[in-house]
């Protein structure tokens, strides 16, 4: 590759501006080779790069999509993940960016789904545009989140849930940080997120917060050797299968077709719930709720009902990915049973315990 610096930098910057129905994936790999290299680009010429992308709409391309991403996991940390060959990995996860603002649903019901026997590996970061991301939340639970080794990384704790903080593994997205912060609207790269777990999950179940997002990100996922997926996308332009009523799915099937449906939270065997009934906190208080319900065992305050059912919802979604379930209502069956035996609970306490014994790990290595 030739060196790189700002002047290089230029002609793609107006390829993006100019006719940016003409960028190519080399493009967007070049573009972000820029960035990554030191001295390569102004930081002006990276704000004029994420500007660029949104106007362009380039997360709607599914071969930018895929570059970006395979571009990004290039340049990870890599995970050790006992199993991987053998356990069949899930992850639930959402773009964000849907102002709902909702009760931490996702993870809430990663935890039960590995409550009910499957392998979660999360991969997600703090809060961006609601008050409490998965971070924000298992932090608030007393989780800790150790930085992986450059050399010879720390295996995944093998775990039935377990937690990849984002930025811990991607140091591409890094050099974008600043840019993105003092931008005022969304870029690819904020939705980019969901395809970037280190642990490569074989299945996902993953929220947009617009349908016209579903069916590249699918074909996205599909690229990264995702087996079985369900793309959602709540009517309400939620980033989750909506408790309130209908949620656009796209289902990806282990032959590779993508097939679009519609789901209702009847079909799981609930009742549907307003949103303002599952809003979202502080990762405090919606510690304090995720506790409630995860140790209430059948008796759940009434309150909680409407964020039981959501996550309910979702969770049964997750195990029929996972295999499971072999429908949406046996899903719930199986994620209600998770948490009134307590076993969801449990699931969360060998996390937070891996991480306790994995920091105290990491000081004793580096006072060594």
């Amino acid at each position: 590759m030739p060196d790189l610096s700002p002047t290089t930098f230029k002609p793609i910057l107006l390829k993006l501006v100019k006719t940016p129905h003409d960028i190519a994936p080399a493009d967007i790999e070049l573009a972000l080779e820029h960035v990554v290299t030191p001295a390569a680009a102004l930081p002006e010429q990276v704000g004029a790069f994420l500007t660029g992308l949104a106007l362009a709409r380039v997360e709607l391309r599914e071969d930018l999509v895929v570059a970006a991403a395979s571009f990004i996991y290039s340049r990870a940390v890599p995970a050790v993940i006992h199993g991987a060959d053998t356990d069949f990995v899930v992850d639930i996860v959402g773009t964000g960016g849907d102002g709902h603002n909702t009760f931490n649903v996702s993870t809430t019901a990663a935890v039960v789904a590995a409550g009910a026997g499957a392998r979660v590996i999360k991969h997600g970061s703090r809060a961006s545009t609601s008050s409490s991301g998965s971070a924000d939340l298992l932090q608030a639970l007393g989780c800790i989140f150790t930085p992986p080794r450059a050399r010879a990384p720390r295996p995944i704790p093998a775990v039935p849930f377990a937690f990849i903080l984002a930025p811990h593994y991607h140091p591409a997205l890094a050099a974008l940080a600043p840019a993105r912060r003092a931008l005022p609207f969304r870029t690819l790269f904020n939705v980019l997120g969901p395809l970037l777990n280190p642990a490569r999950p074989r299945g996902m179940l993953l929220g947009v917060a617009e349908p016209a997002l579903a069916p590249p990100f699918a074909a996205a996922l599909r690229a990264a050797g995702v087996q079985r997926a369900l793309v959602v996308c709540g009517a309400e332009g939620l980033d989750e299968i909506s408790c309130a009523g209908d949620t656009h799915a796209w289902e990806l099937g282990a032959d590779g077709a993508v097939h679009a449906r519609m789901l209702h939270p009847r079909d799981f065997g609930l009742p549907a719930h307003p949103l303002a009934d599952v809003r979202g906190a502080s990762p405090e208080e919606n510690a304090a709720a995720f506790r409630a319900l995860l140790t209430s065992g059948a008796d759940v305050p009434a309150h909680l009902t409407p964020v039981l059912d959501f996550v309910l919802i979702n969770a049964a979604a997750l195990l029929v990915v996972e295999g499971r379930a072999a429908d949406f209502k046996e899903g719930v069956r199986l994620a209600r049973e998770a948490i009134t035996s307590g076993s969801a609970w449990r699931a969360l306490e060998a996390f937070r315990e891996a991480g306790i014994k994995e920091a105290a790990e990491a000081a004793a290595e580096a006072r060594a």
